[in-house]
């Protein structure tokens, strides 16, 4: 759900993000009273409420903070605020799994953080907007994943093909906290508002070992990382990574390498014309420089002209039309995408799931157009086709196994049927214009 931006703060917003952009080296010296506004604290708090989330440590549920009355809630927390009795609780640490296996840590605040550090983003964010690289898409307001990838498409098919495909190691983890904040005070000086991020940046972490008990990690003594699912941390982690992309322009990489860079977060491509190995081996120096590694068995050249690679979920690189076998350059949902939604259907159409059939249908329907709608651009008519034949065979399947109907039930269940009376959603059904393409 999304929630509208009530008049006073989206004025506020305006006119701290054009001070900003009017002024690039001004720097803002009273924000803390903004924080600690009523109306900016009740909007953190209706923000906070949609995104919805786990309890933190303490174990707080929005349910209870509603039951003992959000107005008095929200009235303590900005009293903590006003007089700087505020200390954040530690976050809870859980491991989630990753797409290419492993684990990744996730770290979840309290809701009391969260609505902090939500009216802080609320305050914060227009003002580094201003500054933020036109090639930065990840975590900044109006833009998104499918922007970066049509964006990398359009430099693939202008003839950017020389690919360095890179991937930072641990970036969440491995930000160093004194560079942050130094990045942060180019723009923010106001001591309570840094005084407020270092809270967040030192707060403990407390995980659960092995054999299940409680194990605190961080604290005042970490030197480095911003835990991954805080509200700040995005805000944070693309503060830090502008330094690597206006370094640069600044130095006029793009003309040297004859290149452009494009990153979302963590992941960034560089796409030139003949001078990758000389752009790859330029931002491995850099980041050494800012404190961050390259994953190296992750990072590669490749030559879009003769071999994929992947950004973002898509692939992009040589592919063939079905119809008259000639070759253009592509964007298509990657392999590792299709096998995820594949994974992810399997999870929820097990044997052991009890539920009434329409409540399993929602539920897949609703993870099938959540897919499909990233997964909308390009030439996407392979993936669909292979998405649907694996639903209906594993929605076959299901069903036969809870009706006890013997052999492979394709009469009993039929695709018409599938996709017709029970309702499932066909991929192929939704529409599919021409894709873009380039020939080679």
């Amino acid at each position: 759900m999304r929630l509208e931006t009530p008049d006073k703060i989206r004025t506020l917003q305006r006119k701290l993000y054009c001070k900003a952009k009017a002024e690039p080296a001004f720097r803002f010296y009273v924000l803390y009273d903004k924080i600690c506004r009523e109306d900016v604290l009740r909007h953190a708090y209706a923000l906070a409420r949609a995104n919805a989330g786990s309890s933190g440590v303490d174990g707080m549920t929005f349910v209870q903070i509603e039951a003992e009355g959000v107005e008095k809630w929200l009235a303590d927390l900005r009293t903590e605020l006003v007089s700087k009795t505020y200390r954040p609780q530690p976050v809870r640490r859980v491991m989630i799994p990753k797409p290419g296996g492993g684990e990744r840590p996730l770290g979840i605040p309290t809701i009391r953080d969260r609505v902090v550090q939500t009216a802080a983003k609320l305050v914060l964010e227009p003002i580094f907007e201003a500054d933020f690289e036109d090639s930065a898409y990840g975590y900044r307001p109006r833009r998104s994943g499918i922007d970066a990838i049509k964006e990398v498409h359009r430099l693939v098919c202008r003839g950017y093909t020389d690919v360095v495909d890179a991937d930072l190691s641990k970036y969440f983890d491995t930000i160093p906290h004194s560079d942050l904040l130094r990045s942060v005070a180019r723009r923010v000086i106001d001591r309570k508002v840094l005084w407020l991020i270092k809270l967040w940046l030192k707060a403990p972490i407390e995980g659960r070992d092995r054999d299940g008990k409680r194990r605190m990690t961080g604290g005042k003594r970490a030197t480095r990382g911003t835990p991954q699912g805080g509200v700040a941390s995005p805000l944070l982690s693309v503060i830090y990574m502008n330094r690597f992309l206006k370094y640069w322009r600044l130095t006029g990489r793009g003309e040297a390498f004859r290149a452009h860079v494009i990153s979302y977060a963590d992941d960034f491509v560089i796409l030139s014309r003949g001078h990758a190995d000389g752009a790859l081996a330029w931002a491995r120096s850099v980041m050494a420089k800012l404190g961050l590694t390259l994953n190296e068995a992750k990072t590669s050249v490749k030559d879009a002209r003769t071999e994929r690679f992947d950004f973002l979920g898509y692939s992009f690189g040589p592919h063939r039309f079905r119809k008259d076998g000639h070759w253009y350059l592509g964007a298509s949902p990657s392999k590792k995408s299709v096998q995820r939604i594949k994974t992810k259907i399997g999870d929820l159409l097990v044997n052991g799931n009890k539920e009434p059939w329409p409540v399993v249908c929602i539920r897949l329907n609703r993870l099938l157009g959540g897919w499909c709608a990233y997964f909308g651009y390009g030439t996407r008519l392979p993936a669909y086709r292979a998405v649907d034949n694996h639903v209906y065979d594993r929605v076959r399947a299901f069903l036969c196994k809870r009706h006890k109907v013997q052999g492979r039930g394709t009469q009993r269940f039929s695709d018409e049927q599938v996709f017709g009376g029970l309702g499932v959603l066909r991929l192929r059904s939704v529409h599919i214009g021409p894709p873009p393409c380039a020939s080679r």
